[in-house]
């Protein structure tokens, strides 16, 4: 079963922040392992290094999508979009690494120690989650607001599908509504399913007429199946699949628009199926 995220006390721990501390922790020990002998710690280094990649993954992000941002400025502060580019935030580290160890030869030796255990631990989890196939549309069978049964893989019909677990007692989830309703209608490819937790018909369908929201493919899922069998355990989770049924891409939290519109690009962008090819 995937993992999205997990609970520590009444915190939901994305599995990527789980993984990046993993890294991180490999590298201080690495680091503090090959510098005691001469005396030289590079943990404070090892924290810039964390702290201007972060910089430099939003900033980079910010300037693939600055016209997403342009209307909300002050939204590229919001870091709980998870708006980061890794290639420029690995780089903006790596700038940081050369720069402290040109300038201190003494930190050279430790500083790769760390940045060698820290890569080996990453690329290890990594190649581990990818030995498993990435996980398809669930086949559990799901009630309409009318009460008409429904399963995931017949409304996407072989299209890419956005799959929103919500709930409308979630603040972050009331928040992206109109964003996902806006993409709805603007993305007449994409298949967008909003797959209620927890909820029944009635509440639902009185926030909707409330907040005045239409939106199509709205779905019951009372038990919380859909979050137990993605391994999700915190809303709003967005899970993004491509057009051959298999999860591409997930969201844990509130989307902007910059990252609805990057995940968004990556499914036009992705092979088609078989079936859709003319």
């Amino acid at each position: 079963m995937t993992m999205l995220s997990f609970h520590l006390g009444p915190l939901a721990i994305p599995a990527a922040a789980a993984l990046l501390g993993g890294a991180l922790l490999a590298a201080h020990g690495a680091g503090w392992l090959a510098g005691r002998r001469q005396g030289v710690s590079v943990a404070g280094y090892l924290n810039d290094m964390l702290l201007w990649g972060a910089l430099a993954a939003r900033l980079g992000f910010v300037a693939i999508w600055f016209e997403q941002y342009r209307t909300q400025p002050w939204s590229m502060l919001d870091l709980r979009d998870g708006g980061f580019s890794p290639w420029a935030g690995a780089l903006g580290a790596l700038a940081v690494a050369l720069w402290r160890g040109g300038r201190q030869p003494a930190l050279r030796q430790p500083l790769t120690a760390a940045l060698l255990a820290g890569a080996l631990v990453w690329a290890s989890a990594e190649a581990w989650l990818a030995r498993t196939e990435a996980p398809p549309l669930s086949g559990q069978v799901l009630r309409s607001l009318s009460g008409s049964p429904m399963t995931l893989p017949a409304l996407a019909q072989g299209h890419p599908t956005v799959v929103n677990l919500w709930a409308s007692w979630c603040p972050p989830c009331r928040r992206e509504m109109p964003l996902l309703q806006s993409a709805q209608q603007n993305e007449p490819d994409i298949r967008f399913v909003f797959a209620n937790q927890g909820e029944d018909a009635a509440t639902v369908n009185q926030y909707l007429q409330t907040e005045g929201l239409r939106l199509g493919h709205v779905l019951l899922d009372p038990g919380g199946a859909l979050g137990a069998e993605y391994g999700s355990a915190a809303l709003p989770t967005t899970l993004f699949f491509n057009a051959q049924g298999r999860l591409a891409a997930t969201h844990l939290g509130e989307l902007s628009a910059a990252t609805l519109a990057s995940k968004l690009a990556a499914l036009r962008d992705a092979p088609h199926s078989a079936k859709d090819t003319r």
